[in-house]
């Protein structure tokens, strides 16, 4: 199935031959009761013969085929189907017996490789039995014919090896289903990962556009130059968020945390909210580098679009990073959104944990985010 249509897959001609090879080639065995049918004196029973033969050797590979399209899709083979396929190749086989004599008995070594192939387990399993006594019971039953006990070896033999293809069919089968799935997943991973990037990126700075906005417009009718200043900056932002989705549909952004501290600067002065940043961060590894700036930034935009607060803290530790401010408390609308399933997300990958609540010994909201062991 070609996972991103949804379809089919088309086989390829080179598997299309194989399927065809592998069920064709057994039918050399024919030629016994096929010289069989051609050396005989009456000319109606060499046509007979012959003809029977070769609709019993199409009919094989047909039966063979199609239950071999049901096997790779995964499908199951219908049951009564396959009996009457079944049922009809034996009778094509018996109908070979003016022109092949005893010889047709050769026949029952296709019948039980198909009833292997086509059937459930207990019901090949009398099929095999009824294709191995039966040469014996002919030899017994039919003057003339003599019990062939290659034929007994060649119906187990085929029996056991189609036992065989049949499993390694199926088990190859869900493999590939097991691959077009683990595909199928990555490729909704990958999307839903981007679509939670371009929302992280995106809110943060259409936020703090919006908010530069609706302050420019206030200030158009009473300070024009500070209004200037605002749209300067609105525009300013607007490329930036443009940049960054233009990195994004490219590869990954790399946020930093020295850049989500100065853009969180910035965006809590727009929205008019006092910010307590660390004008120092301790040194840390990139990876937590990157953990702690998508923290401060997924914070800092609930505060600023939710929290009604008149004052924002951050605080960064070599273990821990948080963002708390004095507002309404957790009750948000992002407080499970998008944003912070795309942070736990990112800290899982690091073994942090990250919580949100009220902040302790007072109302207010607090993110936090730390290193494994950490609880405070």
């Amino acid at each position: 199935m070609d996972v991103a249509t949804g379809q089919p897959r088309p086989v390829s001609r080179h598997w299309r031959f194989t399927g065809w090879l592998l069920a064709a080639v057994w039918l050399f065995f024919l030629n016994v009761p096929l010289a069989t049918a051609l050396h005989q004196p009456e000319l109606w029973r060499r046509i007979l013969g012959v003809a029977a033969l070769v609709v019993f050797s199409v009919g094989y590979v047909l039966l063979f085929q199609w239950a071999r399209r049901l096997r790779q899709s995964l499908a199951p083979i219908p049951a009564g189907r396959a009996r009457v396929g079944l049922a009809l190749l034996l009778s094509v086989g018996l109908a070979s017996i003016p022109g092949t004599d005893g010889d047709w008995l050769a026949t029952l070594v296709y019948v039980a490789a198909a009833g292997v192939f086509l059937l459930p387990p207990w019901e090949a399993l009398a099929v095999v039995v009824v294709c191995a006594v039966t040469p014996a019971l002919a030899s017994w039953l039919v003057p003339g014919w003599e019990a062939e006990s290659g034929i007994v070896f060649a119906v187990l033999l085929a029996s056991f090896a189609m036992f065989g293809v049949a499993q390694l069919a199926q088990r190859n089968s869900q493999l590939q289903a097991a691959q077009q799935e683990i595909a199928r997943l990555a490729i909704a991973e990958e999307r839903a990962r981007a679509a939670r990037d371009l929302h992280d990126i995106l809110g943060h700075s259409l936020t703090v556009v919006a908010i530069k906005a609706e302050l420019a417009g206030r200030l158009i009718e009473v300070d024009t130059d500070r209004a200037a200043v605002e749209i300067a900056e609105v525009e300013a932002l607007a490329r930036a968020a443009l940049a960054d989705v233009r990195q994004t549909a490219g590869a990954y952004r790399d946020v930093t945390l020295a850049a989500e501290l100065a853009g969180a600067r910035s965006a809590l002065a727009a929205a008019g909210i006092a910010a307590d940043l660390p004008a120092e961060v301790p040194e840390l590894p990139k990876e937590w580098d990157r953990l702690f700036g998508w923290a401060v930034r997924e914070g800092v935009t609930n505060v600023v679009r939710h929290s009604g607060a008149r004052c924002c803290t951050v605080r960064v530790y070599a273990d821990r990073v948080e963002v708390s401010d004095d507002g309404r408390g957790p009750s948000t609308p992002d407080a499970t959104g998008s944003g912070l399933v795309g942070l736990r997300e990112r800290a899982g990958r690091l073994d942090a944990a990250v919580t949100v609540g009220r902040r302790p010994g007072g109302d207010g909201f607090l993110l936090r985010v730390h290193a494994p062991g950490e609880t405070r």
